[in-house]
């Protein structure tokens, strides 16, 4: 088995036994980037010089004893996530020349438990999209097939991890970013509670909505790197200053006892039967494992889209405002006055997804429409808040498919922008309530594509979310199938 096969855990006990080094597992991965990036296309930038710098720096740390929790260990981030001194573009040719003066929150505590960085991974243009089919860089592709789309918008960084191209990586999840593409890339993607991890040097889609997680190959990755990048950060205002449990600590533990509620708005007409036949199959598979599952309602669970998609627009609007051509990123050439300036900018800078949704953002807060949308939208997403905090009181945690199907074809979405949206219909809930959610793989379709399934838990749970994941892991039949690039 070659090194970058491995999970973070095993090459943890692989590194500190002095089985293998640093630099030895940096090569493994770019060497496997090297074999497969032309066609999975995981990546906008590879970081290759500075990796092989933080390998050397990580084997000195791992020889004196000093190394962190992520020494030499290979992680790639999604491309909205500020790096000091290397491109961040958010898919975006309005970014293209952008390089951060500064470090995330999230890089810095990861540089400082050691972790190699391989490169930034493609997205969805500023995250808005199902599929990464918007990026101004081109469409990734699923591992699984490369015909396929890997979901999105965080579809590189699941995709890179799925192809071996990095050990784990980060994404950020706005309605679904992280939780679908794991889904549909088979493998484990956290979105955190919102608040639990900074997202200062995140740059904004929907403020209110976005969260920073992990995409890794188990649970007890999940665990190790959350134990990394959760917790209060002063420098981010909605940063919630609770107290971080040890995340490895609720490996193992079980759910005998446990209540775990299926909420009955998530089954309905549309969902593939593949997914549904294998979400169902863990629902078995917990109940023997003494967990009583019961049907539980969600009610205002149909009005999850609609508020959504006017909430999130609404926010996107107000926030990439700030690409006008004038302070940063991508300048017009040839402009009049500034108002030509600012139209010929945003118009060549901005795809066409981030275009439609800025409209309908500014339409939504314009003077006369603001209170039939935005207020009516908000005050219904308090209502979906208190279906959740209903359903928690007496639920341990929540079961859902992660996804209505497997990943589908490239381009076959992309001229219905509502079909498009409903790839995320199981995923966007979280968001608005604000809650902790998990992908975990749990089958595969007859075409040997990835099926996820989702669990949900009350706020700052997450550690509950990994006990769940964790036991179902086990319990799940072993099926350790790769793509086969």
């Amino acid at each position: 088995m070659e090194l970058y096969e491995l999970t973070i855990h095993e090459l943890q006990a692989k590194l500190r036994a002095g089985e293998t080094t640093a630099a030895e597992v940096t090569a493994s991965v770019f060497r496997r980037i090297d074999a497969v990036e032309k066609d999975v296309r995981a990546y906008i930038s590879l970081m290759r010089k500075s990796a092989l710098a933080e390998a050397a720096r990580a084997e000195e740390q791992l020889r004196k004893g000093e190394a962190g929790p992520l020494a030499g260990i290979p992680i790639a981030l999604k491309d909205i996530t500020c790096t000091k001194g290397y491109r961040t573009t958010c898919g975006s040719r309005v970014l293209d020349n952008f390089i951060p003066p500064y470090d995330a929150t999230v890089v810095e505590k990861l540089r400082a438990a050691g972790a190699v960085f391989t490169g930034k991974t493609n997205m969805d243009e500023f995250a808005m999209g199902s599929s990464t089919e918007t990026s101004h860089y081109g469409t990734t592709r699923n591992p699984w097939d490369l015909g396929r789309i890997p979901g999105g918008s965080s579809g590189g960084s699941a995709a890179a991890v799925a192809a071996g191209e990095c050990i784990a990586s980060l994404g950020s999840d706005t309605g679904g970013s992280i939780r679908q593409p794991a889904a549909l890339c088979g493998v484990v993607g956290l979105k955190p509670t919102y608040g639990r991890v900074s997202r200062y040097g995140l740059i904004a889609f929907a403020s209110s909505l976005d969260q920073i997680g992990p995409f890794t190959k188990d649970v007890e990755d999940c665990a190790i790197v959350m134990n990394v990048i959760a917790g209060y950060d002063p420098a981010e205002s909605t940063s919630v200053p609770a107290e971080v449990p040890d995340y490895r600590g609720f490996l193992g533990r079980g759910v005998e006892g446990w209540t775990v509620g299926i909420p009955q708005e998530y089954f309905v007409a549309g969902i593939d039967p593949e997914v549904e036949a294998a979400v169902r199959r863990t629902i078995t598979l917990l109940e023997g494992a003494g967990a009583r599952c019961v049907e539980i309602s969600l009610p205002h669970t149909r009005y999850c889209l609609a508020v959504y998609y006017i909430i999130a627009p609404a926010e996107a609007c107000s926030n990439l405002a700030r690409y006008d051509g004038v302070r940063f990123g991508f300048r017009a050439e040839g402009s009049r006055d500034l108002i030509d300036l600012y139209k010929k900018s945003r118009s060549a800078g901005f795809g066409a997804e981030v275009k439609r949704r800025i409209m309908l953002g500014t339409y939504a807060l314009s003077s006369g429409y603001y209170d039939a949308y935005y207020k009516k939208a908000s005050q219904v997403r308090a209502l979906i808040k208190r279906d959740f905090d209903t359903a928690f009181a007496s639920c341990d945690a929540i079961l859902t498919p992660t996804t209505p199907t497997p990943a589908f074809k490239i381009g076959e979405k992309t001229d219905d922008p509502m079909q498009m949206y409903l790839s995320d219909i199981f995923t966007i809930s979280a968001n608005l309530a604000g809650i902790p959610g998990i992908s975990v793989p749990c089958g595969f379709s007859a075409a040997g594509l990835p099926i996820g399934v989702q669990f949900l838990a009350g706020h700052f749970q997450e550690g509950r979310l990994i006990q769940i994941a964790s036991a179902f892991e086990k319990l799940a039949p072993s099926e350790k199938r790769r793509p086969a690039l």
